[in-house]
């Protein structure tokens, strides 16, 4: 069952990107919050220290105050700086405790398979978390899947996984979740042997050879030459 924590959010009056800036530099995140139930959105702004707090307590549903009422959300998304990867805007929606909402839930492999163990494969988890549809108190913290039986060449699918009879699952079934395969080997390339020093000093002192005996047959064609020609 998922646990409850109380945010605290202060209604955020300037909307300008100055104003966002200035939040930021402050130490604060701006957001929204929204019902499905009503066209209104409330502009916010929390502090990173109680965001971070708000994680740690692993909760799923939190309260927060809204003028006079108490209302019931869950983080509908959450928007992270592409360089340092801080948090920089979050979106807060409204739910009702008696009506089922649709939520995305981490996947925690646990155990060693007997694939990696016995045989060398390697365990891939193509998908971290799943959507999934339920009361907002029935919302699991994550779902822990053990994955010691899993051999070479096995694949655990979504649809494999026991979510309960008070969750629906929403995300596709046969969706492969994790799998146990070979381990890559890496192909060392092909070298060519070079010709070593020694053969390349015989080849040349080879050539060295032949162009000799050429001059060589050249000035004996030149003497022969030259002598019958004294002779005539």
């Amino acid at each position: 069952m998922a646990n409850q924590y109380k945010l605290e959010v202060n209604k955020r009056e300037d909307l300008s990107k100055q104003g966002l800036k200035m939040l930021r530099r402050e130490g604060n995140i701006p957001g929204i919050f929204y019902e499905s139930n009503s066209k209104n959105s409330i502009s916010f702004y929390i502090s990173k220290k109680e965001i971070f707090d708000a994680i740690k307590s692993n909760a799923k549903i939190f309260k927060i105050s809204v003028g006079k009422t108490t209302k019931n959300v869950i983080f509908k998304s959450v928007q992270y700086h592409p360089v340092n990867d801080e948090i920089i805007h979050i979106d807060l929606y409204g739910v009702q405790m008696d009506k089922a909402v649709t939520v995305k839930v981490l996947v925690d492999l646990e155990g060693s398979p007997q694939g990696v163990r016995e045989s060398g494969g390697v365990l891939s988890q193509a998908i971290n978390e799943i959507e999934v549809s339920c009361l907002p108190l029935d919302i699991p913290e994550k779902f822990e899947i053990n994955v010691d039986d899993l051999e070479m060449g096995d694949t655990l699918l979504i649809g494999d996984i026991d979510i309960g009879e008070k969750i629906t699952l929403i995300s596709n079934p046969e969706l492969v979740l994790a799998s146990v395969t070979l381990a890559m080997q890496e192909i060392e390339p092909v070298v060519e042997e070079e010709e070593s020093d020694e053969f390349m000093e015989e080849g040349e002192e080879g050539e060295k050879d032949a162009d000799s005996e050429g001059a060589e047959k050249s000035e004996s064609d030149d003497s022969s030459g030259e002598s019958e020609n004294k002779e005539k």
